[in-house]
C-alpha cells in the first residue's frame, strides 16, 4: 500500500508549515514568552496523527495562537533539507540558547542512522522550546523531559486493536499486520533505549496514559487539551 495512505501529504503540510510560521512573526513577533509543547508517542496500530491534528485544532481555538503538528514525515522534510530548516525554525517564534547550534550542524550527508537522529534531536529540543508545538514520535518525549513548558502523552491499545487498525488501514490480512505491528514496535523501542537510554513505554513519563481501543481519537484530544489549556483559562503546570 502507498505510504500516503497512512502520512498525510508532505508538500501541502510544508507549505502550512512555513505560513504558520510567518504568521507568528507577523502578529506575536519575537517577544519572549513560555508556550506549552505537547510531546504525543503511540503504540504502532494506534491513532496518532488524527490525534494530533484534533489537537491542535483545539489547542489554536483556546490559545488564539497557530500550532505546528510536527510527526516523522514532516521533521525528516525538514531536517533533511537546510534551507527549509532556517526558513521553517527562525521564523517560528523568539530564538533561544538551541537553534544556532542546532542549525550550524546540519549537513547533506548522514554517516549513520544514529548521526542523523542526532540532528533531529536538537530539531526536536529548538521546537519543544519555542512551544505551541505537537511534536510526536521520534523520542520526543524521552528527549524533552527537562523542558519545563512540555505536556507528555502517550496512546496504547491491545494487540487486537492494532491489527486490526493496521489491516484495515493498509489492505493486508490479519497475520502479517500482527507481525508489521511486532516488527516496527520492536525496531522503534529497541532503537529509542539504545540511543536514549530509556523505554519509551515507561508510564512515569507521561501525564496521560490513553487506550486507544476505548476512546476514540477526538475525546482524547479533549482530554489533552483539557491538561495543557484548561477550559477555565489559565495553563496547567507540567
Amino acid at each position: 500500500m502507498a505510504k500516503s495512505v497512512l502520512i498525510p501529504a508532505i508538500e501541502q503540510r510544508l507549505r502550512g508549515l512555513i505560513e504558520v510560521s510567518r504568521r507568528n512573526i507577523r502578529e506575536h513577533g519575537f517577544v519572549e514568552r513560555e508556550r506549552p509543547t505537547v510531546t504525543l508517542t503511540r503504540e504502532f496500530g494506534c491513532e496518532g496523527y488524527p490525534v494530533a491534528e484534533k489537537l491542535q485544532r483545539l489547542l489554536e481555538q483556546r490559545s488564539g495562537a497557530p500550532w505546528v503538528v510536527m510527526d516523522r514525515a514532516l521533521l525528516d522534510a525538514v531536517a533533511k533539507d537546510h534551507n527549509l530548516s532556517e526558513e521553517v525554525l527562525q521564523k517560528l517564534g523568539s530564538k533561544n540558547r538551541f537553534l544556532d547550534d542546532m542549525l550550524s550542524t546540519f549537513s547533506p550527508r548522514w554517516k549513520s542512522d544514529k548521526d542523523y537522529y542526532r540532528l533531529l534531536s536538537r530539531q526536536i529540543m529548538a521546537l519543544a522550546q519555542e512551544g505551541n508545538v505537537i511534536l510526536v514520535g521520534r523520542g520526543a518525549a524521552i528527549l524533552t523531559q527537562g523542558v519545563g513548558n512540555c505536556y507528555h502523552f502517550r496512546i496504547v491499545a491491545p494487540m487486537s486493536y492494532k491489527v486490526k487498525s493496521v489491516a484495515d488501514r493498509m489492505n493486508i490480512s490479519a497475520e502479517k499486520a500482527q507481525d508489521l505491528v511486532r516488527e516496527r514496535q520492536g525496531q522503534r523501542d529497541a532503537f529509542l533505549k539504545d540511543f536514549l537510554g530509556r523505554d519509551i513505554a515507561e508510564p512515569t513519563l507521561y501525564h496521560l496514559l490513553f487506550n486507544n481501543a476505548r476512546l476514540p481519537a477526538g475525546r482524547m484530544a479533549e482530554l489533552m487539551a483539557e491538561v495543557v489549556l484548561p477550559a477555565q483559562g489559565g495553563q496547567a503546570t507540567p
